[in-house]
Parts: structure tokens; C-alpha cells; sequence
């Protein structure tokens, strides 16, 4: 079986992206979502508009985000549209493109799950099916729940309405913001109804989705939090891939095998949370491969 490829430059200029999906040589057509992580209000880290530009500009895409889990008490102000509009706003992205918060307005898509481990169901916004294609645009970093973000996470989490974040963060016990997070999980199981919601919105854009990973700015704190560490290793490149377990595998072994002094800290991040085991669990469910290909197209 032909192992999955997974493009790679160590060139984090914005004109890379550009340079890395025309190698790929995947077209994506029609209505094109782009996802991406709009950063939390107070968040330093979080890829900005002026960076990701090019690429949106080269698919005419729309920027697509969905609304949080957590409100003020948490540091998160982009838990209901209005507000999370005005992030996006102060952020700099409604600016630069046209911008669609999925599930701004009831009901949510179902998509269903048939293989589920934890989960057989999952909430999205309504509007995904506004879209024909999607580029899932991540920042690769640490996560403090998660261990890491990537492709997967974005996959998951980051297209899940605010009902179905809680869904997934309570392996299924709960779609309301008030009680979820009171719920005791297993850790693995968290982990395993993250690849589960992952694999449904995969399978949703079916051969129409594209994964890009900027493993830059590579902080053990996700864009989520308003309160973040500064990154603690230097930025090594950006990955393009049509698999999303291969990107994200490739992206950790390239910062496992980093000689970078603030590669241990990130590691430490990833390891406590068995961070890993999402990338396992996904593999499982057959929607992508660890097993990959990385082809440097600097050495072209």
C-alpha cells in the first residue's frame, strides 16, 4: 500500500503556502471553507490574517470558524456570534475576507458516526453544507487538554458547533456549556471522541479537503487560550497533505527528533496528556495513515 504524502518546506514565509498546495497538486473546487483558529482575545500566538492570505486568496476562499465552549469565567469571549464576530473583527480577519461562523444560527448538522469508539454522532454548524471543499489551515502547537493541535483537533474541535465541542470533550454525556465541563472523562476517551468527530467531517468533504500545518510559533498553549506561553522551540516549517493523520504524525516526529533546547518542554506537554493516542485512535477508525512519505520539496 502507498504510504500517504505529506509535502514539506522549511520555509514559513506566507508565499509557501501557495508554493506547497501547487506541489500537492490537488485542486479544490467549488464553494471552499476555509478553517482556521480565529485566536482567543488576548492570544499572542495564533496564525495571523496577513500570513494566510496568499492561499486564501489562491482557493477564493471563505474564512469558517464555529463558536466556543467556554465562556468569561473561562478568559473566552468567543462563545456566542456577536462576540466572537468582534474578535475576529479586532483580529484583523473580517478585514481580509469574507468570514462564516458555522453555527451562528440553530439547528446543528448531524453527522453521524457509524464506528464511533466513544462517540457515534457529531454537531456542526448548519452552514458546512453552504461548502463543496474545505482547507484545514492549523497552527501545529501544544494544547493544555489535547497535548498537541493540529489537523485532527481542527478537524474535530475546531469544526464542532459549541454544542458539539461539549459533546466531544464529555465523550458524549453532554451538549450543554452550564454542565459539560463538570463531567469527569478518561483522558483516553477524550482523546478517541476527538478522532471520532475528526473522521465524520473527513468522510463529510470526502476526497475534497486539504491539510496544511504551520508548525510555527510552536507554544505548549493552544490559540484558544487568552493567557499563553510564548513559544518555547523555533519555527521549523510548514506540511501540506491530503491526510490528516499523516500530516499530524509527521509534524510530531519532526518536533520529537528536533535538537531545538525547547523541544523537551514541548514533548513534556505532549506526553502528559497521552497526546499521541489521538493520532493512534484516528488511524484506527481508517481515515488516514501514520505511515507516511515526507517529501522536502527545498531538496527539489
Amino acid at each position: 500500500m502507498e504510504k500517504s504524502k505529506v509535502y514539506f518546506t522549511g520555509d514559513t514565509g506566507s508565499k509557501a503556502l501557495v508554493k506547497l498546495y501547487k506541489k500537492l497538486g490537488k485542486e479544490l473546487k467549488g464553494n471552499i471553507a476555509v478553517k482556521l483558529h480565529s485566536g482567543e482575545r488576548g492570544n499572542q500566538n495564533f496564525l495571523r490574517p496577513e500570513f494566510v492570505k496568499p492561499i486564501i486568496d489562491e482557493v477564493n476562499g471563505t474564512v469558517v470558524e464555529c463558536n466556543t465552549a467556554y465562556g468569561h469565567d473561562k478568559g473566552g469571549a468567543r462563545f456566542n456570534t456577536n462576540s466572537h464576530m468582534q474578535v475576529m473583527k479586532e483580529h484583523g480577519w473580517t478585514e481580509n475576507f469574507d468570514v462564516d461562523i458555522l453555527d451562528s444560527e440553530g439547528p446543528d448538522k448531524v453527522l453521524e458516526i457509524p464506528n464511533g469508539k466513544i462517540i457515534r454522532e457529531n454537531y456542526v454548524g448548519k452552514d458546512i453544507d453552504k461548502y463543496n471543499s474545505m482547507l484545514v489551515l492549523s497552527h501545529f502547537k501544544g494544547h493544555p487538554m489535547g497535548g498537541f493541535g493540529g489537523a485532527l483537533k481542527q478537524l474535530s474541535i475546531g469544526v464542532a458547533s459549541s454544542n458539539g465541542k461539549c459533546w466531544i470533550h464529555s465523550t458524549g454525556k453532554s451538549k450543554d456549556m452550564k454542565n459539560c465541563w463538570q463531567i469527569p472523562v478518561k483522558q483516553d476517551e477524550f482523546l478517541e471522541a476527538m478522532a471520532d468527530a475528526a473522521e465524520s467531517v473527513n468522510n463529510y468533504f470526502k476526497d475534497n479537503i486539504v491539510y496544511i500545518n504551520a508548525v510555527v510559533n510552536l507554544s505548549v498553549d493552544c490559540d484558544c487560550c487568552h493567557v499563553a506561553e510564548d513559544p518555547c522551540m523555533k519555527d521549523i516549517g510548514i506540511l501540506i497533505s491530503t491526510d490528516p493523520v499523516a500530516i499530524d504524525q509527521a509534524c510530531l516526529d519532526l518536533v520529537y527528533n528536533s535538537k531545538d533546547p525547547g523541544r523537551d518542554h514541548f514533548v513534556e506537554r505532549v506526553e502528559s496528556r497521552n497526546g499521541r493516542h489521538t493520532v493512534e485512535a484516528a488511524e484506527a477508525l481508517g481515515f488516514g495513515s501514520r505511515d507516511y512519505e515526507l517529501i522536502n520539496i527545498d531538496e527539489e
